[in-house]
């Protein structure tokens, strides 16, 4: 781990594109910028961690929990009462 110290105001460069600035220190805490291309995501460490748990879980599923639909196991659908195109419609009366 490299240990840097930094004054308010300085910033620490990761690569050509991250940058870290110290903005403000105030007693035990220090308040950092950080400015990052938006295709590299910057989370605190707790809400990575929580990502990550939760991607590894939905990864570990092995079925669909719905399961498998085919066609099949459809119901057959109905057309609504009128939605029949013209000419299509079978009269009960006999001519």
């Amino acid at each position: 781990m490299l240990v840097l110290s930094r004054h308010r105001d300085e910033a620490i460069m990761i690569g050509d594109d991250v940058e870290i600035t110290i903005v403000d220190i105030r007693g035990d805490k220090v308040r950092i910028g950080v400015n990052a291309p938006s295709t590299i995501p910057v989370h605190r460490r707790e809400i990575y961690d929580a990502i990550r748990a939760e991607n590894e879980q939905a990864s570990a599923i092995e079925d669909n929990p719905i399961g498998i639909i085919r066609p099949e196991d459809r119901p057959a659908a109905k057309s609504p009462k009128g939605s029949e195109p013209r000419g299509t419609r079978v009269s009960n009366q006999v001519q």
